[in-house]
């Protein structure tokens, strides 16, 4: 495992996203962010709770229906 732990990695990308905007202001960070960052805790989540959406739901925190809606949301399943 890497010794780069989520902190540095979001901060580093979002320091090459402000560079790369070369001065332009941003828009809807927040939801630029949530949406890159969701996806991929869902997949990895789903996987390791063996696509049990009710124990993925514990893990996360969620109402396993807020699951099952950020689950279509990213075309996680149908």
């Amino acid at each position: 495992m890497s010794k780069t732990n989520l902190h540095d990695c979001v901060r580093a990308s979002m320091e090459e996203f402000f560079h790369d905007l070369n001065g332009t202001d941003p828009a809807n960070l927040h939801e630029m962010l949530v949406k890159a960052v969701e996806k991929p805790l869902l997949e990895v989540v789903m996987e390791q709770a063996q696509h049990n959406q009710s124990r993925a739901a514990q893990w996360l925190g969620l109402n396993r229906n807020t699951l099952r809606k950020k689950l279509v949301e990213h075309k996680l399943i149908d």
